[in-house]
């Protein structure tokens, strides 16, 4: 069994959410794709052995997403979700696993993006967090969206996901 380590930071102190029940939701979610043979053989896991798996999500506001964005992005303006896959995106020789540990990375979440965007789609607030959330998640295991195919099969497996904690 894999223990997932998600750890979640609440830089937004005007934004009141519960980060032990985000934090639940997260491993939740990340015991969910791990275990669907689908995702785990075609992600950056498939040829490593690990107990542990941890990552990082910071919540934070647009104006702190937009700094972010800007410098590691060099688009000037905010965004929804980034996410840093230090694992997914290193050469494979580079990448290390310590104590049977591995650290994936990062997800940068504004949560006012999250607002905007759930009244724009008609959606909870916590539904298009935790879609976000699995995106993120989904780019730390080293997927990503660059052709049709690709962004149909995250956005699929961004939905299952979600469904598990709503």
């Amino acid at each position: 069994m894999t223990v997932i380590n998600a750890f979640i930071e609440n830089i937004y102190p005007d934004f009141n959410i519960n980060e032990v029940i985000v934090s639940d939701n997260v491993k939740k979610i990340s015991d969910f794709i791990l275990k669907d043979i689908n995702i785990f053989s075609k992600s950056c896991l498939k040829d490593y052995k690990f107990k542990t798996l941890s990552f990082d999500i910071v919540l934070c506001d647009n104006e702190y997403i937009h700094k972010i964005n800007k410098e590691y992005r060099n688009k000037d303006s905010a965004t929804d979700v980034i996410t840093f896959a230090i694992f997914a995106d290193s050469n494979p020789e580079e990448r290390f696993i310590f104590d049977n540990e591995i650290n994936l990375g990062e997800i940068i979440v504004s949560l006012d993006k999250i607002k905007e965007q759930s009244i724009e789609n008609n959606v909870s607030f916590d539904s298009e967090l935790y879609y976000l959330i699995s995106h993120g998640i989904l780019h730390l295991l080293g997927f990503d969206h660059q052709n049709q195919q690709d962004y149909d099969f995250m956005v699929t497996n961004q939905n299952k996901a979600k469904a598990i904690v709503l």
